[in-house]
């Protein structure tokens, strides 16, 4: 099936993503295993390439079972469509988010986000001072995160929040991204994102045409053209056992570094690191 699917990348769209992991590959060298099993992730850009790529995967596994003379089956262990915001609502937090304004960052804060900046060799601007503009979408689209979110977002009016509670310029799933987690970073950025969403969630309880006007651009703009359609269905159980075996091993060596609130008053006390602790610039600056 993988050796199908590679050479099928040379007649699939460019946007398209996909990945997979062979999580079991049977358990003596010198037999061949009577199951096997692959786990795939299936991304484009909307509802209908992303079920196209579905259905090819089917059809590829559907071969390699011929192939071999076995049988086929398949479990659908999550589900993410595209993202799409409410734009209502965008502008009712926008509004909020300015009137909150961004964290006041010490000279500390700016020196660990420069360094984990450089460290990756990324632009070394430190974290952000001024607000960006809100902006209407890019005309193409182009490729993100996958996250079950989208599928809340084309069930109920959505939107989701990126305030500073990161360093700006790093590299997703990558250690430099975990970071600032433990740094007043992000509970600087976390504490200001957490007002503007509560204002944002007020005046949307009191203000009933508000609510009316989100839920108008859901249907006749968001909606209009586009069904969602999701692909878990009534029969497929939530896989809540996917990451047992993992947190099982890893759950013991995690509790060393739970945060102890009755003996330190910052995580980072608690695991002896003076803050800001910076590597040398990678740069020579």
């Amino acid at each position: 099936m993988n050796v199908g699917w590679n050479f099928r990348r040379e007649h699939l769209r460019p946007d398209q993503r996909s990945h997979y992991v062979i999580t079991d590959g049977g358990d003596q060298p010198n037999v061949v295993p009577q199951r096997a099993a692959v786990w795939y992730f299936f991304r484009e850009m909307d509802y209908p390439d992303i079920k196209k790529n579905f259905d090819i995967g089917i059809q590829m596994a559907e071969g390699a079972a011929l192939m071999t003379n076995t049988e086929m089956s398949y479990r659908i262990l999550g589900s993410a469509w595209p993202r799409h915001f409410n734009k209502v609502i965008a502008e009712t937090m926008y509004e909020h988010i300015k009137t909150v304004g961004l964290p006041e960052w010490s000279e500390a804060d700016q020196t660990l986000a420069r360094a984990v900046q450089e460290a990756v060799e990324s632009d070394p601007n430190g974290l952000a001072t001024e607000l960006t503009e809100l902006r209407a979408p890019s005309g193409r689209r182009r490729s993100g995160g996958s996250d079950d979110i989208g599928d809340v977002s084309w069930t109920v009016p959505t939107v989701t929040m990126r305030f500073p509670s990161n360093v700006p310029g790093l590299p997703g799933h990558n250690w430099s991204s975990g970071i600032a987690m433990a740094t007043p970073i992000a509970h600087k950025g976390a504490t200001a994102g957490a007002k503007a969403l509560a204002m944002t969630a007020l005046e949307f309880f009191m203000n009933p045409d508000l609510v009316a006007e989100a839920w108008t651009y859901f249907r006749d703009e968001q909606t209009k053209d586009m069904e969602y359609t999701p692909f878990i269905s009534a029969d497929d159980q939530p896989a809540i056992e996917l990451n047992e075996s993992t947190m099982k091993t890893f759950r013991p060596l995690l509790e060393q570094y739970y945060f102890d609130e009755t003996r330190f008053d910052t995580y980072l006390e608690q695991l002896g690191i003076t803050y800001p602790t910076v590597p040398p610039s990678p740069r020579g600056r």
